[in-house]
C-alpha cells in the first residue's frame, strides 16, 4: 500500500470482513509500490495478498490502472483501488465525517467517487471546521509549503480506529462509494482463500 493512512483503513476493512491482516510492505509511495506489485503478485500464487493504490489523476478509471500493473494477477492476489483516493471513503460515511470535523452534513459532498482531489476535499472541510483544534491540525499553515496540517494523518487515523462515535463506518460508507463496496466484497471472498502457510 501506498501510506500509513491506507494501512489503517485496511485494517478496519479487515475486522469489518474478517480478514486477520498481518505484515503490512511498502508504505513508501505510488511509484515504490508500483516497482514490487510484480513481487507481491509472485508471493499470491502462494498466500492471499492484498495491495491497495489510489487511483489518483494518473488513469481515467480503475480498470486502466489494474491492467497496466497487474494484467496477470495471481489467484490470490486482490488488487484493489481507490477511487479516486481513500479519503473518498472516508468522506463516503457523510453523517460521522461531519461530526468528526464539526461541519454541517450537508457541506460533505455525496458523490465521493466522482471527486478529483478528495483529499483535499477532506481538508478544505477541515478548514471550515468549529474546533480550532482541527482546523490547525488537518489544514497546512498558510506559507507553510506543506500539502497537510501536521497532525492530518494522526487525526484521520483517529477516525478510522475510534472505539465510540463518531467512528469512520465502512458499511455505511460502502453504500455511497461504489469503489469502497467493490474493495469490501472483494476483501469478503478472499476471506475464503485458504492460506498455506508459505
Amino acid at each position: 500500500m501506498e501510506g500509513d493512512l491506507d494501512e489503517v483503513v485496511l485494517r478496519r476493512l479487515g475486522e469489518h470482513t474478517g480478514i486477520c491482516v498481518g505484515s503490512v510492505y511498502g508504505k513508501k509511495g505510488k511509484r515504490d509500490l508500483q516497482g514490487k506489485i510484480a513481487k507481491y503478485n509472485q508471493a499470491a500464487q502462494f498466500s492471499p495478498w492484498v495491495v491497495l493504490v489510489d487511483l489518483d489523476g494518473e488513469f481515467e478509471c480503475a480498470p486502466s490502472l489494474r491492467a497496466r500493473w497487474l494484467p496477470s494477477p495471481a489467484r490470490h492476489m486482490c488488487f484493489r483501488v481507490a477511487v479516486r483516493e481513500v479519503e473518498s471513503w472516508l468522506l463516503a460515511d457523510r453523517e460521522s465525517i461531519a461530526r468528526f470535523l464539526s461541519i454541517g452534513q450537508q457541506k460533505v459532498p455525496s458523490s465521493v467517487d466522482d471527486l478529483d482531489d478528495p483529499k483535499q476535499t477532506l481538508i478544505d472541510l477541515a478548514r471550515a471546521s468549529r474546533r480550532s483544534a482541527i482546523r490547525e491540525d488537518m489544514a497546512p499553515r498558510q506559507g507553510s509549503g506543506a500539502s497537510v496540517g501536521p497532525a492530518y494523518t494522526s487525526r484521520m487515523t483517529e477516525f478510522v480506529r475510534a472505539q465510540g462515535e463518531p467512528r469512520w463506518r465502512p458499511d455505511l460508507a460502502a453504500e455511497v462509494s461504489p469503489s469502497l463496496s467493490r474493495c469490501i466484497n472483494a476483501l469478503a471472498q478472499l476471506r475464503g482463500t485458504p492460506d498455506d502457510g508459505r
